[in-house]
């Protein structure tokens, strides 16, 4: 053969090997769906949640939610069905559905929001069963292909502003519950909106390779030597809660760094969630060091109801408890702080990520700062920043305060914070804004006080950083 025809042998063989990584995931897809027969296919995609993970079809409260068999009386099939729609109401609770599905004044599940990325936007899609614009012509199956593949009844890719990346792991019994639960709203008229993406982002080519890097077909394995509580935690976390959407860093081109998942994930500034989304940053939820009893019982109650002893949730996450967390049992929310506490320790976060304050110009913010704090803080706070439980959160030992980034803590401070109305606590205590009475210096002298004060041992921040906020 000559050197010309071994070139073209080699280039004919890269070209295939690209192809085919293009399309891992669809291949995936043939072959699940070639290779097992609907019962077999059924059976394997149930084992996340129907054996240790459990599921909500296991819950006392939403029984049977598998299906009725064609025996049986009508009233035992309307019983059953009634189950299923029960239970899927719950796991889109847990998968904090309404949350995107849902823009600011309109009808629930009916889709429109804006789903800001690094990109531009991603418009969320109507979930309610209306024939043209909704899910009314999808069947189950299509309703699971969108949640195990990313690929919408047509076809098309899905954007991964839709979690399919955790949505993959869940059990095709609870994909079913919550469809039949949405089938059960009232249909809403709420067309498509197409995203707004810069280009190349917005091609198919961009999404196929975008695939081809960070998504996987998979299936929950639970673990065999973890607890059936634990490996519940870790189906809700990793799966239907998708939490490390948000609490995982991101790469260049969006996708979830797999060594550093859990360390905390800056939220995208680029276009608008028509929410308090923008400039807020996920903490990490991997512990620097192993939570006590009363760590993981402080844990609990702060997802149950957006306050705890010692902290309170605002911002995006205050979103997510009001609602999804607070629908929970009780059990279930215990299994994901079972599940987070597990996850291996985070080092030590290095100094901060803003601009850095030279030494004597900190020093000079913390003295400034501890007027500000006597003055504007102290009086819910507490002198020595101890709070109040269960109304004021603590600033001595806050994470959220000592975190690398300031980010949240200096929203807080310039635009109020406001934790969720919840069945447990139905009148959260706010905090006010300041951005419109104190100065870019006065806050960035409070907030450098407080990051240094009780043991609190953080970067200063700088006016400069509080200026681009």
């Amino acid at each position: 053969m000559s050197l010309r025809g071994i070139a073209a042998a080699a280039g004919a063989v890269v070209c295939l090997g690209a192809v085919l990584w293009l399309a891992r995931p669809e291949i995936q897809e043939w072959l699940d769906d070639s290779l097992a027969s609907p019962g077999a296919a059924r059976e394997a995609a149930a084992a996340g949640s129907a054996t240790a993970a459990g599921s909500a079809t296991d819950s006392p409260d939403a029984t049977g939610a598998g299906g009725a068999t064609g025996a049986g009386s009508a009233t035992d099939r309307a019983e059953t069905a009634g189950d299923a729609i029960a239970a899927g109401e719950y796991l889109a609770r847990a998968g904090n559905c309404i949350g995107c599905h849902t823009r600011r004044g309109g009808a629930e599940y009916a889709g429109g929001r804006a789903i800001s990325t690094p990109f531009g936007n991603v418009y969320s899609t109507n979930l309610t069963p209306e024939p043209e614009t909704g899910l009314g012509a999808w069947s189950a199956d299509d309703f699971w292909r969108a949640m195990r593949y990313g690929k919408s009844k047509d076809g098309r890719r899905l954007y991964p502003a839709f979690p399919y990346t955790s949505y993959t792991l869940i059990s095709r019994d609870d994909s079913d519950a919550i469809f039949a639960f949405l089938k059960s709203l009232d249909p809403v008229r709420s067309a498509r909106v197409e995203p707004d993406l810069r280009f190349p982002y917005g091609t198919k080519l961009a999404l196929l390779v975008w695939r081809a890097l960070y998504f996987e077909p998979r299936r929950f394995e639970p673990q065999p030597d973890r607890s059936a509580a634990w490996n519940r935690g870790a189906y809700l976390t990793e799966g239907l809660g998708h939490c490390g959407a948000c609490h995982s860093p991101r790469g260049p081109l969006g996708g979830r760094e797999a060594d550093a998942s859990y360390a905390g994930g800056n939220l995208p500034t680029v276009g608008s969630m028509e929410g308090p989304m923008e400039g807020w940053t996920a903490p990490p939820l991997r512990p620097g060091e192993p939570l006590s009893a009363r760590d993981t019982d402080d844990l609990a109650a702060l997802l149950k109801s957006g306050v705890s002893a010692r902290r309170a949730v605002t911002g995006p996450m205050a979103e997510v408890v009001f609602h999804s967390l607070q629908h929970l049992r009780d059990d279930d929310i215990r299994a994901i702080v079972g599940y987070i506490a597990s996850l291996p320790p985070l080092p030590r976060e290095a100094a901060g990520a803003g601009t850095r304050v030279p030494a004597r110009a900190g020093e000079n913010l913390r003295v400034a700062g501890a007027s500000v704090y006597a003055e504007h803080c102290a009086d819910c706070h507490g002198r020595r920043g101890e709070g109040e439980a269960y109304v004021y959160p603590a600033l001595a030992g806050n994470g959220q305060v000592t975190s690398a980034s300031p980010a949240n803590a200096l929203r807080s401070i310039l635009f109020g914070g406001f934790p969720p109305t919840t069945e447990a606590n139905p009148r959260p205590h706010g905090m006010p804004p300041y951005s419109h009475q104190l100065s870019d210096y006065d806050i960035a002298a409070v907030l450098t006080f407080i990051r240094g004060a009780w043991g609190n041992d953080a970067a200063a921040v700088s006016p400069v950083d509080v200026s681009r906020r």
